[in-house]
């Protein structure tokens, strides 16, 4: 249905911890993927990352971090219709709402 990663990016390396998750579309009881459970480790990992970049972050003028919004939200609705698809079906929401956010 959908190819999705199911690891968590953690300063630019998929980690996928050590237990996994079933995700269960809940209109038909079907597993939509097993995904990454992280534990504290990977959290703490997740946060030291977080900080650390936020210093480049920082540093980047307003309207640099703007292109990289806006680069983001051209993504964003250039998979709308995937993401709404994967968010109708993980979460049992009508299409046309889950396309609405």
């Amino acid at each position: 249905m959908f190819d999705i990663i199911t690891d968590s990016l953690i300063d630019g390396h998929w980690v996928g911890g050590d237990k996994r998750f079933a995700v269960i579309n809940p209109a038909n009881g079907q597993v939509l993927a097993e995904v990454a459970d992280l534990g504290a480790a990977q959290t703490l990992l997740a946060i030291d990352a977080a900080q650390a970049a936020l210093g480049g972050w920082s540093a980047l003028t307003a309207k640099a971090r703007s292109a990289i919004l806006m680069r983001w939200h051209g993504l964003i609705l250039d998979h709308t219709e995937a993401l709404a698809q994967l968010m109708t079906a993980e979460q049992g929401k009508p299409l046309a709402e889950a396309r609405g956010e």
